[in-house]
């Protein structure tokens, strides 16, 4: 099976999977199950690279570290939904929207699949293309994967605590790594997937995988993560002081 198959039957794999998510979607009237769904769809899309691949040492090590992060992902999110309304970006769209599950099929989950399988390209890259012996790029884009995985776990952990803590209701968490930007499970999130890309350095072309880690890091920043959030908290009477002294996205020590 040559190179471009393998591609192609991800990218069908993948479509069904989203499908299957939209229906669920529909039965269970809540589209942010699609945010549990991001995750699980990385590490789909890996074991199934992997098995079409000659496994590799290289092509175990991103599928671990790939299911690593997909899983907790979607464990935290799947924790923090449970029991709750739908989330309010997408409870603001179903009021919105005309042609609401049209929309839904569309801008939501298959939008979605074409960003996953976009920004998964490194990791099947690696699955598919062959073994290379070991580089320089494998150890820093590791040590890179773990600085960012560390900075959203932890990053959201804090969060959850402070959240949990009813002496917090209604207040802004502005301590630990929040102290240092707004948002360091986003920046975490990033960060990773430059060190995913970095591992795929080390096989001929590998380069050309540089979309994966500028997407990511590009809707994160200025599309889907920062924007939508920090609208949400645009009118909270701590949010403008927490804003002109703390950075946006990369850590930084705070204005006094």
């Amino acid at each position: 099976m040559g190179s471009l198959n393998s591609y192609v039957l991800l990218a069908l794999a993948l479509f069904t999977f989203q499908l299957l998510w939209f229906v669920r979607a529909v039965v269970k009237k809540r589209n942010d199950v699609a945010d549990v769904a991001w995750g699980l769809g990385f590490v789909g899309l890996a074991w199934l690279s992997y098995t079409m691949g000659q496994g590799s040492n290289r092509a175990l090590l991103v599928t671990v570290l790939v299911t690593v992060w997909g899983l907790r992902l979607a464990f935290h999110i799947y924790t923090r939904s449970n029991g709750k309304a739908e989330d309010f970006r997408y409870a603001q769209w179903r009021k919105e929207w005309k042609h609401f599950y049209l929309r839904s099929f569309v801008q939501v989950f298959m939008l979605q699949g074409f960003f996953l399988f976009c920004i998964a390209w490194p990791v099947l890259f690696v699955n598919i293309e062959g073994p290379v012996s070991w580089q320089v790029w494998d150890v820093l884009g590791a040590i890179v994967w773990c600085i960012g995985f560390g900075w959203e776990s932890i990053g959201d952990h804090q969060l959850t605590q402070f959240k949990k803590n009813p002496a917090n209701r209604g207040k802004l968490m502005t301590t630990g790594l929040w102290r240092y930007t707004r948002h360091p499970n986003y920046f975490g999130d990033a960060v990773m997937w430059w060190g995913i890309f970095m591992i795929a350095l080390a096989i001929p072309m590998g380069w050309m995988t540089v979309l994966s880690p500028l997407l990511i890091t590009y809707l994160l920043r200025y599309v889907s993560g920062v924007p939508m959030l920090e609208r949400k908290y645009a009118h909270h009477p701590e949010f403008e002081a927490y804003k002109q002294k703390t950075s946006v996205f990369f850590p930084f020590f705070p204005k006094s």
